[in-house]
């Protein structure tokens, strides 16, 4: 991984690569980046970056490819807002 982090998201893409988003950095900050884990080969890679960094959020993927990006935090906030996010 790229980037440590926790309280993230990962999600399984149909190409069969993860994607992890967000979360909260060693710093305790939240993140917006986001990497990819392809199993086959073992590595990490980066992709885009969300808007907002969020942490302890939900992600869910859509029909479409796209994933769906909501909720979390970025302390002392708390998100009602969502983002479409394409990896």
């Amino acid at each position: 991984m790229r980037d440590a982090r926790d309280l993230h998201t990962a999600l399984l893409l149909p190409g069969g690569q993860v994607l992890v988003a967000g979360g909260q950095g060693i710093n305790g900050l939240p993140l917006a980046s986001a990497e990819l884990y392809d199993p086959a080969s073992g590595t990490w890679s980066a992709t885009g970056r969300m808007r907002e960094g969020r942490m302890d959020h939900t992600a869910i993927l859509l029909q479409d490819g796209r994933v769906l990006v909501a909720g979390g935090s970025n302390p002392p906030q708390l998100y009602a807002s969502a983002e479409l996010y394409t990896p």
